[in-house]
């Protein structure tokens, strides 16, 4: 074990306010209602979050349509949910906890004020993530349009007046590319009055790109779903380390390619726990020296209440 291997450690990483908020929200509601309280949809993108509360008492759901005893509370994820769902909720007289995360409720917000004042909305995000379909359930289907690439940015077409809003886990830099063009196509356009793309987004992608460079390998820990966490890939392929991946908790560590390394960088997904990146680095301990540098570049201290319903 002569040779010794540097990870660069990204920081900020992992946890969120709002993912930090989503399970407190439904572990606090086990501890209130006792269990099983039933979650519609992954409370946050990552398999071990969700197998641990599935332990605590938590029951997963897609739709609301298979839950069977009404009597129990059910908790919506942090991604979102269209307007249908707590309107079925209340139909069904469930009680339910919203765990939205406040900063796509801000977009919710905004998608809704924007319509009102007669606007056509353009959401930027990626089709069939559960928080594109929340917030395009907000106003009607023929007020909102999705579009995903500069491609679809340059082939709508709308008449009238323009607003946008942008999913909250996007690649920053992408998004700039589209917005660019529809600013270009609809000079008028409404933009949102504060960034979409939230702060953790950008914290942990802007730390990836600090250090991706330095790197011959990069690791994001984070689940397949996880929209941040790919996007953190992307950020530090584009920042100089082509050769970056996902690690889920359950993907074999490619020790063979990171033996030839002599330094690696690490980071974690909004959703994906510490313990994760303290596990992987163990493992490769077990095969070479390792030395570690965290690199800082600002410190987090946003904070989420909790619902009153919950106090």
């Amino acid at each position: 074990m002569s040779k010794e291997l540097k990870i660069f450690l990204a920081s900020p990483r992992g946890f969120c306010a709002g993912v930090v908020r989503a399970i407190d929200i439904v572990e606090k509601s086990i501890e209130k209602f006792g269990s099983p309280v039933y979650v519609r949809h992954e409370i946050v993108h990552n398999k071990q979050v969700v197998e641990i509360l599935k332990k605590k008492g938590a029951i997963f759901v897609d739709e609301l349509n298979e839950i069977k005893d009404f009597s129990r509370p059910v908790i919506f994820s942090a991604h979102g949910v269209p307007k249908s769902v707590p309107k079925e909720a209340a139909n069904k007289k469930m009680f339910y906890v919203d765990a939205t995360c406040p900063l796509v409720t801000k977009v919710h917000r905004e998608a809704e004020r924007h319509y009102k004042n007669g606007y056509t909305i353009i959401l930027i995000g990626h089709k069939d993530h559960p928080e594109v379909v929340g917030t395009m359930g907000q106003i009607p289907k023929d007020k909102i349009i999705l579009v995903e690439t500069i491609s679809d940015a340059n082939n709508i077409k709308i008449i009238g007046p323009v607003a946008y809003v942008t999913q909250t886990t996007l690649s920053i830099d992408d998004t700039k590319d589209i917005i660019a063009v529809l600013k270009k196509k609809y000079p008028n356009a409404k933009g949102p009055v504060k960034e979409d793309i939230c702060y953790a987004t950008t914290n942990r992608q802007n730390a990836v790109k600090n250090i991706a460079s330095k790197c011959e390998m990069f690791f994001v820990i984070g689940s397949e779903n996880s929209s941040n966490s790919k996007r953190l890939v992307e950020v530090a392929k584009k920042a100089g380390c082509k050769q970056s991946q996902l690690i889920s908790f359950d993907t074999d560590l490619p020790i063979n390619e990171i033996i030839k390394c002599n330094r690696i960088g690490l980071t974690s997904g909004a959703s994906a726990p510490e313990q994760l990146v303290q596990d992987f680095i163990k493992k490769i301990k077990l095969h070479l020296k390792v030395s570690i540098e965290e690199f800082e570049i600002i410190k987090e201290n946003v904070n989420f209440k909790l619902p009153s319903s919950l106090n």
